[in-house]
């Protein structure tokens, strides 16, 4: 089975989908910066490596080394964070630049690095994990959005360049998914309220589309999909951090 490369792998939509494509019989490496939740994922047998994809300057030499004489076949760049949701006049330098590299820089970069590969051989498969942020107007979430749009573009363009060699690209576009990413800047009761009614699209439900996307015939390629909770009928909200006292 082919090699496969999940990033952000150690929690949530990318952990899923790392184990169901390990389940279907890809070898797979799953990186990720929880060192306990990666030997977990090697103990079911998943290759990991402990990498943290915040930098802006360049690839991590890390990731490269791992890269070296490994055809990757299928790449999920789901690595991706936020900060503290609340008006953009108020956020720090800081964050804006740690969310563009590690949603946006880095998925650019570790695509240049595997996609020559894919185009040369004739064959892969490339997967952007996105957000309804990126097409639709969220407050508290400006530079998140700004970043999952450039991503969706680039994941849209990037199909066409690549297309005529037979390498195909989706972007999944998630809406509320219950995981992890708002564990450490939202309250614990700010997200039993988001995730009330156990109306939320779990990550196992991604990485079953993931893996459907995948088992389509050579010649169909789902440019995008949505995944959206049946019980969304409008844009969900994501309140504002509350500010220390």
């Amino acid at each position: 089975m082919p090699r496969a490369l999940v990033t952000g792998a150690t929690s949530g939509i990318g952990r899923a989908i790392a184990l169901a494509l390990h389940a279907a019989g890809h070898r797979v490496i799953a990186t990720g910066r929880n060192p306990a939740a990666l030997e977990e994922l090697a103990a079911q047998g998943l290759t990991p490596l402990a990498l943290d994809l915040s930098d802006p300057d360049g690839l991590p030499p890390a990731l490269a080394k791992a890269l070296a004489g490994e055809e990757v076949e299928i790449l999920v760049n789901n690595a991706g964070m936020v900060t503290a949701p609340g008006n953009f006049c108020t956020m720090a330098e800081a964050d804006i630049h740690r969310m563009v590299a590690t949603n946006l820089t880095q998925a650019l970069l570790v695509t240049h690095a595997v996609a020559p590969g894919m185009q040369a051989r004739g064959r892969g498969h490339v997967f952007f994990t996105g957000s309804v942020a990126a097409h639709t107007p969220y407050p508290n979430m400006a530079v998140y959005a700004a970043t999952k749009a450039a991503l969706g573009a680039f994941a849209q363009s990037l199909r066409l360049d690549l297309s005529a060699s037979g390498v195909r690209v989706t972007e999944i576009v998630a809406g509320r998914v219950e995981s992890p990413l708002y564990k450490d800047v939202l309250t614990a009761g700010a997200r039993a309220a988001m995730y009330a009614g156990q109306t939320a699209v779990q990550p196992e439900d991604v990485a079953a589309m993931v893996l459907a996307v995948l088992n389509l015939p050579a010649h169909v390629d789902v440019a995008r999909f949505d995944i959206l909770p049946t019980r969304q009928p409008v844009t969900p909200q994501v309140p504002a951090a509350e500010k220390s006292k």
